[in-house]
This record gives C-alpha cells, structure tokens and sequence, in this order.
C-alpha cells in the first residue's frame, strides 16, 4: 500500500509517495538517491544507517519511511558547508577514525548528535553515545580521538566566527 510522504532533508522538501512497509533508509537510498546512509546489518546493531531526525540520532533501519512524514532529516550528506567538508568529517580525516570507511558515515551522524548536544564530551561519555555503532575495522581509541578533535575544531571556529562578528 503506498502512502504519500512530506518531509524536509538536508534542508530540502521531498514529497513522496512510498510503499507503507519501507524503512526509511530504503526511501533515503533508493527514492531520493542518498548513498551515504549506509545499509550493514539490517538488525540495528551496527548503526552504518544513522542519521538526524528532528534533532536526534535514529538508525534509519528501525524506522519506516511513513514515520518520517513532517520531519525534518539531515544525512551526512547534509553536514557539508558547500564544497567544505564539516569539522567532524576533517577530524576524522585527521585522527584516522575510519579504515574501510562502511561504518563512518554513521560514526559521524553520531558524533553529529553528540556535539550538538555536548560541546567537549568526555571519554566516557563518547563511549555511551557510540554505544550503537559498530567498526568492524579500527579499534575504537582512534574514532574516541576524533570525536575529541572534532569538538576542539568546532570550538575553534565557533571562536573564529565571534572574532569575525566583532
């Protein structure tokens, strides 16, 4: 049974008509050609498929595309500054907080969420949050390391922008 879907992502409207049963990363991949959500386990233990709704972080393989009619959505492919890259992705760039790279399109969403609501998180603290999020790869002290990096280059630029408006 289709159903017609209006939410906003990566601050675009998207009107949709979906099939009632498709989980909602199924409708970012498929119907509105997002590949950076990434599909790993299809169990929700992984957490490849995070992303932002209406503020939070939510695997997108627990939830249905129909769930996210009036929402509001950001993918990883909604962080970006134009052409520049968000200072969560450089600081994983940076600090090695992926190897195969699977996995760190969620890493980073999570770590998105994190610093949205904590400005310098503790170890411990990013360990609770990337509780859901598996890497089959790396062993976790380089994703902890970037995540640190990312809210000092966050902290650096919300300081830059102050300087700026002064």
């Amino acid at each position: 049974m289709e159903r017609k879907v209006n939410f906003n992502i990566n601050g675009k409207k998207v009107d949709l008509n979906i099939d009632s049963r498709e989980l909602l990363v199924d409708v970012i991949r498929d119907h509105i050609t997002l590949k950076g959500t990434r599909i790993g386990c299809d169990t929700s233990n992984c957490g490849a498929c995070t992303v932002i709704v209406n503020g939070k972080a939510v695997k997108s393989c627990t939830m249905l595309g129909v769930q996210a009619d009036g929402k509001e959505i950001i993918t990883i492919e909604g962080i970006t500054q134009g052409e520049e890259l968000h200072p969560i992705q450089k600081a994983f760039m940076e600090r090695h907080g992926m190897q195969c790279g699977y996995c760190t399109s969620g890493m980073i969403m999570t770590a998105y969420w994190l610093l949205s609501n904590r400005k310098n998180p503790s170890d411990e603290e990013i360990k609770r949050y990337f509780s859901g999020n598996l890497c089959r790869c790396t062993g976790y002290q380089d994703i902890i390391d970037s995540v640190r990096h990312a809210s000092e280059l966050m902290h650096s630029e919300e300081e830059k922008i102050v300087v700026e408006q002064r």
